[in-house]
């Protein structure tokens, strides 16, 4: 990760390093480059879902447990360079916990360089993230370039990309753009499980927590793991709780196993822009139709029969229909090798003066 940060850091230095070198002023760029940009850190939190109360029975006396999970937290560090579309509040301070869906659009309000570099370190439901989104993007009259590095842990997607496309201007507000993108990702689609399906479609699974360590004295009916922790003493037990634990592990273990790999895809796009204070329209859309097939052994290709679609996509729409009452729809979607991730939020507003 180290690397890959020093790489997108080092892309516009690099970019403006073509100039003569006598002329070249490092301290001057380099205040150009983070102009009007915008460093920030907050910390945020909240109260989680609410303790559950467990009831049991053994040997008919009542048992009552507690299942509590802790509040939820955001700490958030970034630093971004993007313009503000017209319909984006102008905000006092930058929180880290605001949704600015215009974020993902392919095209910025403006020509030229443009970047974004967040982390957020959060507790959900009792579940922790490390999430990132990085992005750089030159976007001229006739091209745009982007380097991007994202990873949702909610959603267990990660990938870093870039992309280099030709874009063609329609009109003022709308504009087409076709190129490739490169994708480097763990081999989606991969299902670790596969091997250890019988012909009836039923999993040997414990065959596969025999294979893992685990033990059976079927005298007894006492279960141990690896360590000979006696994990279950009834088949009910071993079934319902222990081998969910064993399924989840092996996979996770797998996955873990392999190697990202490099895949190279055609993509498609559009974006339209307008606004004026009474209504608006922000829409974008990117299409990978063709995945080219390197024959690698884990290539999504080979879980997918062939080529398969890839689409993102962003709408963000307001309108006052007189000074008091106004509407609004926003919202993103991705779909990347048969993983999806999306936000959407939509309403009225009635101002009363």
């Amino acid at each position: 990760m180290r690397h890959l940060l020093v790489m997108l850091l080092a892309f516009p230095l690099l970019m403006l390093g073509q100039t003569e070198e006598k002329k070249f002023d490092f301290k001057k760029e380099v205040k150009k480059i983070f102009k009007f940009s915008t460093f920030y850190g907050a910390v945020n939190g909240g109260t989680s879902i609410s303790d559950d109360d467990i009831y049991s029975i053994t040997t008919g006396q009542l048992n009552q447990d507690i299942i509590e999970t802790p509040f939820d937290y955001s700490i958030k560090f970034g630093v971004r360079k993007i313009a503000r579309f017209g319909y984006l509040p102008k905000e006092a301070f930058k929180k880290g916990n605001e949704n600015s869906f215009s974020d993902a659009a392919t095209m910025g309000k403006i020509t030229g360089f443009e970047f974004l570099f967040e982390g957020e370190y959060k507790r959900q439901q009792g579940l922790t993230f490390l999430d990132q989104h990085h992005f750089l993007r030159y976007v001229a009259d006739k091209w745009l370039v982007k380097v991007e590095y994202y990873t949702n842990g909610f959603a267990d997607i990660e990938y870093f990309e870039s992309t280099q496309r030709y874009r063609q201007k329609l009109s003022r507000k709308l504009s087409l753009n076709i190129g490739a993108v490169q994708r480097f990702a763990e081999p989606y689609g991969f299902d670790p499980l596969a091997d250890w399906v019988l012909e009836n479609g039923n999993l040997h699974y414990t065959y596969l927590a025999l294979q893992e360590g685990y033990n059976i004295d079927p005298f007894t009916s006492t279960y141990t793991d690896p360590n000979g922790n006696i994990v279950a003493t009834s088949n009910e037990v071993w079934k319902e709780v222990v081998i969910p634990q064993v399924l989840d592990g092996f996979v996770e273990s797998e996955r873990n196993k392999l190697n990202n790999t490099l895949q190279h895809s055609v993509i498609i796009g559009f974006d339209f822009y307008h606004y004026d204070k009474k209504f608006w329209l922000h829409s974008w859309g990117n299409l990978m139709p063709y995945h080219y097939d390197d024959g690698n052994e884990y290539s999504y290709h080979n879980f997918n029969g062939g080529n398969w679609l890839d689409y993102s996509g962003g709408l963000i729409f307001g309108y006052w229909f007189n000074k008091n009452l106004g509407t609004f729809i926003e919202g993103k979607y991705n779909k990347y090798w048969n993983r999806e991730w999306h936000n959407f939020s939509l309403g009225l507003n009635y101002k009363i003066f």
